[in-house]
C-alpha cells in the first residue's frame, strides 16, 4: 500500500509517499480503507519530531476516517464496508483517568499517528475502541473534521463551563478549531465574538467578526461595556497577553494551541486580581466526539475548506498550514 512515511532525521524534508507492507490486524483491531485525513498542527509536530513518535519509519496522520475493510475476531458491531472516522487517543482503558472518563489523557496513552501509525495512508489499522461510525449524511469532509478539530472546540467549551448568555471571544476564528469554537458557542447560547481577517466567519454566527486591535470596542456594543466571560485562544505566546485584557472579572482563559510559540509573558497581577481562570485542554471524549457525530448529522456544524490535495502531494498540504492564503481547513483526500 501507499503511505506517508517520515524517518529520522525527522522533518518535513524527510516525508515520502512510499510503497510499504500491507497493514495486519489482531483480534481487537480494526483495518480501515482512509477515504479523508485532516491536516492539524500536530501532524508537523509530530513529522518534525516535536512528539513522541513511535514506530520509526513512521506513518503520521492523526485525524482520519474511512470504510472499514477488515475487522478481528473480537471486534463486535462493526462490518465491512461501514463509514467510520477515528477517536485519535490511543488510552488503556485501565488507568485512573481512563476509568474517571477522561481516556483522553490516559496516563500510558498518547494520540494516534504520534505513538502508533497513522492516517496518511491507504490503510490504516486501529483499536475497535478508537473506531466510531458515522450516518450516510455526515460527508467525509465534515466527519474527518470533528475528531481533533471539532472535538478540542466543542472539549475547551465544555470545561469552561459556558452558560447561555455569556460573551466568548474566540482567538483564531477562521483556523481548524476556531470555527467550530464559533458554530458551538452560539450554538450553547453565547454572544460570539470572532478574531479573524476572514469575513466569512460571520456566517458560522459570529455576532461580530473584528481584529485583535478592534476587539475592546466589539465588546463594548455586543456586551454592554461589560469584558468576555470565555476567550478561546488556540495561536500561543502571539496573543495570549491581549487575550487574557480581554476578560472581565472572574473570566476563564482557555488556551489549547500554540502555533505562534510555546512561552508566553503575563501581568501576573492581572490575573489574580480579577481572579481569572486559566484553564488548558487538549482532546476531548468519546463521549463528546458522539455529541459531535449527531450534530453533524443534523447539519448544526460544519467545516469551512479551503482545499483538499491528494495523499501524493502530502508535503504541500502540510506546508499549507502555514500558508498567509490559508482560508479554512486543509484536507488530504486518499480514496473516494
Amino acid at each position: 500500500m501507499k503511505a506517508a512515511v517520515v524517518n529520522r532525521p525527522f522533518g518535513l524534508d524527510n516525508l515520502s509517499v512510499i510503497d510499504v507492507p500491507d497493514a495486519h490486524i489482531s483480534d481487537d483491531e480494526v483495518k480501515i480503507r482512509v477515504a479523508y485525513a485532516g491536516i492539524n498542527p500536530v501532524d508537523y509536530y509530530i513529522i518534525s519530531g516535536l512528539r513522541n513518535v513511535n514506530p520509526v519509519p513512521h506513518i503520521p496522520g492523526s485525524e482520519f476516517g474511512g470504510y472499514v475493510e477488515e475487522v478481528g475476531s473480537k471486534v463486535k458491531n462493526l462490518n465491512k464496508g461501514d463509514r467510520v472516522i477515528v477517536y485519535p487517543r490511543v488510552f488503556d482503558g485501565t488507568c485512573d483517568l481512563c476509568i474517571s472518563g477522561k481516556e483522553y489523557l490516559c496516563r500510558n496513552g498518547g494520540i494516534v499517528g504520534g505513538i502508533t501509525n497513522g492516517g496518511f495512508a491507504e490503510y490504516a489499522v486501529v483499536k475497535y475502541q478508537n473506531v466510531m461510525k458515522i450516518p450516510n449524511n455526515v460527508s467525509w469532509e465534515k466527519g474527518v473534521s470533528l475528531p481533533i478539530a471539532g472535538l478540542t472546540a466543542f472539549h475547551a467549551l465544555i470545561e469552561s463551563g459556558i452558560q447561555p448568555g455569556d460573551t466568548v471571544v474566540v482567538v483564531g476564528a477562521s483556523g481548524n478549531t476556531g470555527q467550530f469554537a464559533v458554530q458551538l458557542a452560539k450554538k450553547m447560547g453565547a454572544k460570539v465574538i470572532a478574531i479573524s481577517s476572514k469575513p466569512w466567519v460571520k456566517e458560522l454566527g459570529a455576532d461580530e467578526v473584528v481584529n485583535m486591535n478592534q476587539a475592546l470596542n466589539a465588546l463594548q456594543r455586543v456586551n454592554g461595556g461589560r469584558l468576555a466571560d470565555v476567550v478561546i485562544d488556540s495561536i500561543g505566546s502571539k496573543t495570549v497577553g491581549r487575550s487574557i485584557k480581554l476578560l472581565d472579572t472572574g473570566g476563564k482563559f482557555v488556551t489549547f494551541g500554540a502555533l505562534t510559540g510555546q512561552t508566553a509573558s503575563m501581568i501576573i497581577s492581572e490575573i489574580y486580581s480579577r481572579e481569572i481562570k486559566i484553564i488548558g485542554v487538549t482532546g476531548g471524549t468519546r463521549r463528546e466526539l458522539s455529541r459531535l457525530i449527531d450534530l453533524a448529522s443534523r447539519n448544526e456544524v460544519r467545516p469551512v475548506i479551503w482545499k483538499v490535495f491528494s495523499l501524493l502531494d502530502i508535503k504541500a498540504a502540510i506546508s499549507s498550514l502555514f500558508s498567509r492564503e490559508r482560508n479554512g481547513r486543509i484536507l488530504v483526500k486518499v480514496s473516494g
